[in-house]
């Protein structure tokens, strides 16, 4: 498949192989010192995009101030290195600092307010959990990417759901709308994803984990990616 995310702001390179898509930690305590790791992970390996996805404590999503001050904060690294920006679950933020696009879940807001709020030219992607009739109605409402998982245990997310790489393959053959993997992807098991057929691995703790490693961790998922042609 030709993978392919567009923006408002620029046209990503369609490739055939897996491309990195990576999501922030929950809570992000020093932005500064966050800002210092992502340089170091997009100077690793090209990454394609970031959602910003932060939580309070009780699982709520963060206020809206933060997440604008966080992007305001990643912006500049993330132009340096042509990684497009995308906002967890909310639309509204995501227009107000024209952000790339909106990531949306089953029980977040409405694809069709999403789009005719941010526009055509919006990244908007969506979860599907493991169900083929999701990432359909999904696609056929016209989203840019379904996201299946949790493929494993994640340390991110208490995923309720899960789903197996059967269900990227079929997609891989159905669809040419690109799917994400997520769910406790790691260096360990993200070879099996990619050799499914995974457009993007989306990972998290598998990166940010443990700062002294991110360039090491990124730069090995890269290559697995590059090593396998869809």
């Amino acid at each position: 498949m030709s993978v392919s995310f567009q923006s408002s702001i620029t046209n990503k390179m369609s490739v055939n192989v897996c491309q990195l898509y990576l999501i922030t930690p929950s809570q992000i305590i020093d932005l500064d010192l966050f800002c210092l790791d992502l340089e170091t992970a997009l100077a690793a390996a090209p990454v394609n995009c970031l959602q910003i996805r932060l939580k309070k404590e009780n699982n709520e999503c963060e206020d809206d101030e933060i997440i604008v001050r966080l992007f305001n904060k990643i912006k500049p690294v993330c132009d340096r290195y042509g990684t497009l920006i995308i906002i967890n679950d909310n639309p509204n933020v995501a227009k107000a600092v024209k952000a790339d696009g909106v990531h949306l879940g089953q029980k977040d807001a409405d694809y069709s307010y999403a789009r005719n709020l941010l526009g055509q030219k919006a990244i908007i992607g969506v979860t599907c959990h493991g169900s083929k009739e999701l990432a359909f109605k999904a696609a056929s409402l016209g989203a840019n990417y379904v996201a299946f998982g949790a493929f494993y245990k994640s340390e991110t997310k208490n995923a309720k759901y899960k789903a197996n790489t059967e269900i990227l393959e079929w997609w891989q053959e159905a669809v040419e709308i690109p799917c994400v993997a997520i769910g406790g992807i790691n260096i360990s098991n993200a070879e099996n994803i990619i050799k499914a057929g995974a457009d993007f691995i989306a990972l998290s703790n598998a990166v940010w984990s443990d700062s002294k490693n991110i360039a090491s961790v990124v730069l090995q998922l890269s290559q697995l990616c590059h090593q396998h042609i869809h």
